[in-house]
């Protein structure tokens, strides 16, 4: 091992460059590393803090598509899956859809102006997404919670009084701290909602015409099953009046989010429900944090190419510096084996002059790696906004670390063949003969 520290030291400018490269290519991998452990980690401790056991759908639903056809009886399902399984504790039915909000600034200019010419410039909705649920119905579920206002009046659904939407329509509406903040508003505020998008300001008197107006009675923290920072959340009757009849009749929602009275055995409630409910289709939590992380294991692929490509590069620069190293002492490298060294042995002073290097690299790359990964995770945090509660995009942990250490080793093999076998197979005679 003198012999290689010797080596690197004969050549400190090179060393430097060729340890940076190489710390450059380990912090790229780490960073990788860390997004995709960062992402599943969050995922999965909110998952299993957030009270959600199962998850109903209509039949023949994959979670991995993303869309949710729409559940009948929505209202009147809860008391049924609560009849068919005990254990359930609670089920929340909920509709998610996208709707478009304005402000009272808003409607203020556009009657000022037929033709929208009082706009200023980048004026308009905006789009966020949407969820109607019954409060009470919630229960055992971590529900964004109301940070600012009285929020919604009543735990029940008032709309829909008595089995029919003949009830009161409360007109409220809940909207996280996100949508808050594009729009401007707070607790007694109006907002204008329709799920109607606008192309052009001379379409907004319509629009205006034709949404319906809600008092925000709540600013909430975000939610972090719904990958958006922007959220509104409304009674489910009066969201299902905003969206208009579903395909499933007029009482409908896209899921039900079920609470256990005892969560130990999951899979005999799936089993449960869905024979006595052949139409819906549940999941366990296990198959909402699977479906995740197939998505993170996508990612995972396409950052491990990206890593794959920086090793490659690495291992071709750090074999060219080695090169050159074994060229530079040729004559010493054949004098070793003119007085007794083993051909292994001096193939083995290149090994150890390679291994020495990626461990500089190493040195170099984990601060990096470890400064790149969470100024990566600020500016995602500063770029999206709002975010639930000890949710990171980076985590750093044994496997991470394992990763790193793992890349350096395998550079520092890989580059080493070719400078090893070219010193094993210097023409000792020749050399030394050489002026």
């Amino acid at each position: 091992m003198r012999y290689a520290v010797d080596a690197l030291r004969r050549r400190p400018g090179r060393t430097a460059a060729t340890a940076f490269g190489i710390g450059l290519a380990t912090a790229l991998v780490l960073v990788l590393l860390t997004i995709s452990a960062g992402v599943e980690t969050s995922a999965g401790r909110l998952a299993a803090s957030s009270g959600i056991d199962l998850l109903v759908t209509s039949g023949n639903t994959s979670l991995a598509g993303g869309s949710f056809p729409p559940v009948a009886s929505a209202h009147t399902l809860p008391a049924a899956l609560e009849r068919a399984d005990p254990n359930v504790a609670s089920a929340s039915p909920w509709l998610v859809g996208s709707l478009v909000y304005a402000n009272a600034s808003l409607y203020a200019k556009v009657n000022a102006s037929a033709n929208g010419s009082a706009l200023p410039v980048g004026w308009s909705p905006t789009g966020a997404s949407s969820v109607g649920w019954i409060p009470s119905l919630n229960t055992g579920l971590k529900a964004p919670s109301v940070l600012l206002g009285p929020g919604f009046s009543a735990p029940g659904d008032p709309h829909y009084a008595n089995g029919t939407y003949a009830g009161p329509a409360t007109h409220e509406v809940v909207v996280d701290q996100g949508l808050a903040g594009v729009l401007g508003v707070r607790p007694g505020d109006l907002l204008w909602v329709s799920p109607q998008s606008v192309a052009t300001p001379a379409e907004l008197p319509g629009w205006f015409a034709n949404a319906s107006v809600f008092r925000v009675v709540g600013i909430s923290e975000p939610f972090w099953l719904i990958p958006s920072a922007l959220l509104g959340f409304f009674y489910l009757s009066e969201m299902q009046g905003l969206l208009g009849d579903g395909s499933a009749g007029t009482d409908y929602a896209s899921l039900v989010l079920v609470h256990l009275a005892d969560p130990g055995n999951p899979a005999a409630d799936q089993t449960t429900i869905e024979r006595a409910f052949p139409g819906l289709s549940v999941f366990t939590l296990g198959n909402i944090l699977g479906a995740v992380q197939s998505v993170v294991d996508l990612y995972r692929t396409f950052g491990t190419l990206i890593g794959l490509i920086g090793v490659v590069v690495a291992v071709l620069f750090t074999t060219t510096v080695l090169l050159m190293s074994v060229d530079d002492r040729s004559r010493e490298l054949a004098l070793l084996r003119a007085i007794g060294f083993t051909r292994s042995r001096v193939g083995a002073f290149v090994l150890e002059e390679a291994v020495l290097l990626c461990l500089l690299g190493l040195a170099v790359g984990l601060p990096l790696g470890l400064l790149g990964a969470y100024g990566l995770n600020a500016f995602l945090i500063r770029i999206i906004g709002v975010l639930p509660n000890g949710f990171s995009f980076v985590a750093f942990d044994a496997s991470v670390l394992e990763g790193g250490v793992l890349e350096v080793l395998a550079i520092g093999l890989a580059a080493a063949i070719l400078p090893a076998v070219r010193a094993m197979q210097l023409p000792v005679a020749e050399e030394l003969r050489a002026p």
